[in-house]
């Protein structure tokens, strides 16, 4: 529940209110952020599970505490979404977050998608949390590198 703070003034016997909302107590802004997507990996584009997961993208925790990640989401402008199931990022670490199939581990999670997500030309990730707050954007308009580092 936020806090409300009422500030009183007073100017040539005339008094105003002023109601000032402030943060809600404990929100702050998330210490998990994009870090890089790479998008175009080099290779031929194909089916196999190996070259889907060379496409990816890396978050990283750069605060001091874990962070529950669990109900967060990371999305295209194509409405291709990957929620994040039971999961904590430690202080410091990274997820990569591939686009193949995989057994997920602290340090990787699998989209399970049989095709690309990221889009070579242009695209946009959207890091949202389970409240659905953004916690960041990163695009991106074709480049050499097939990478963006965010």
């Amino acid at each position: 529940m936020g806090m409300v703070r009422i500030v009183a003034a007073g100017s040539l016997g005339v008094a105003a209110l002023a109601v000032v909302a402030a943060e809600p107590a404990g929100a702050a802004t998330s210490t998990v952020r994009l870090y890089k997507v790479v998008y175009d990996p080099s290779g031929s584009d194909t089916h196999a599970n190996s070259q889907l997961n060379r496409e990816y993208v890396v978050l990283k925790n750069g605060g001091k505490k874990t962070v529950k990640l669990t109900g967060w989401t990371v999305r295209d402008t194509k409405k291709h979404v990957y929620t994040f199931g039971t999961f904590s990022l430690k202080p410091g670490k990274y997820v990569y977050i591939h686009t193949g199939h995989g057994t997920n581990t602290s340090a990787n999670v699998y989209q399970n998608k049989g095709w690309y997500v990221w889009n070579n030309t242009a695209d946009k990730v959207s890091l949202r949390t389970a409240a659905g707050t953004s916690a960041g954007t990163c695009s991106w308009k074709h480049t050499k590198s097939g990478y963006k580092v965010c």
